[in-house]
């Protein structure tokens, strides 16, 4: 009798249990519910590291998103209760990893490699690109969700004007250390569970350590390349109405910066690939 593989299996197990805690709490809607089973099933079905980097994610961000939800509701126009992301979201923050991953599998199947261009470029790239891509999400959703209860006054980064809280394209010292930290833990993820999970020789193990301070740099730079195309593709403006910064115009609007080229998913899309290319082609570098 053939033994059933136990990684799907977990997997499985796992996705459906973070997913359902998900729905309950309102941290996704059923929609995002499903995608987010789908994109985590994928992950933790090639490798732990990859599911774990994703679950990372999600729950760092999901537990910031919560946090001070008094203040973000009084100055954030698209505020819902819990996050409440939907597939559109879900797909948009973790679809380039799991194309990622899923080339990976097809390359190397469920094994757990360290990174090391030595042994193959292509890995070592795809592995890169993930972590790249986990790395800027995190960055800018701690960015985002502390930067934004920062008391510091926010600057526009394209002319380091100040600008109300919630522009899209505002920076402070407080969100930028919170992408850093946010890309750390992801770097700590990965380097830890590959200590468990993956065998190589002693010094390619060593200079995995690397991915930290690395990870770190890329949640800065995936925050500040989300903050540049907010500030310039992505329409901000005060509503006197409602007295608050919202993301269209309208004959009640004041516009503050960007034009109407993308949306907020968009912005994330075009600086998750940005980041994921960058960091995988350092990762040949340094790798």
């Amino acid at each position: 009798m053939e033994q059933l593989p136990v990684q799907p299996i977990v997997a499985v197990v796992i996705s459906t249990l973070i997913a359902a805690r998900a729905y309950r709490r309102k941290s996704l809607d059923l929609s995002g519910a499903v995608a987010g089973f789908l994109v985590m099933s994928i992950h933790f079905a090639v490798s732990y590291r990859f599911g774990a980097m994703l679950l990372m994610f999600f729950f760092t961000s999901s537990k910031l998103t919560r946090f001070g939800e008094d203040k973000k509701r009084k100055l954030d126009a698209e505020f819902k209760e819990g996050g409440q992301r939907n597939w559109i979201q879900v797909l948009f923050n973790s679809g380039i990893a799991t194309v990622f991953v899923l080339i990976s599998w097809k390359l190397i199947g469920s094994q757990d490699k360290c990174l090391d261009s030595n042994d193959s470029y292509l890995v070592t790239s795809l592995i890169g690109g993930i972590i790249g891509h986990y790395c800027c999400c995190n960055g800018d959703t701690w960015s985002s969700e502390l930067g934004i209860l920062s008391d510091e006054q926010p600057r526009l980064i394209t002319t380091f004007k100040p600008v109300k809280r919630g522009t899209n394209g505002g920076v402070t010292r407080a969100g930028l250390l919170a992408a850093a930290a946010a890309g750390s833990v992801i770097g700590v993820t990965f380097v830890l569970l590959g200590f468990l999970t993956t065998k190589c020789s002693y010094s390619v193990a060593l200079k995995q350590l690397l991915v930290i301070p690395l990870s770190a740099l890329a949640g800065v730079f995936g925050s500040l390349v989300d903050s540049l195309l907010g500030a310039t593709l992505q329409f901000s403006g005060f509503c006197t109405i409602r007295n608050k910064v919202v993301s269209k115009p309208g004959p009640t609007v004041k516009k503050i910066s960007g034009l109407s080229v993308l949306d907020n998913n968009a912005v994330n899309l075009v600086s998750i690939l940005i980041t994921s290319a960058v960091f995988s082609v350092a990762s040949l570098f340094v790798f």
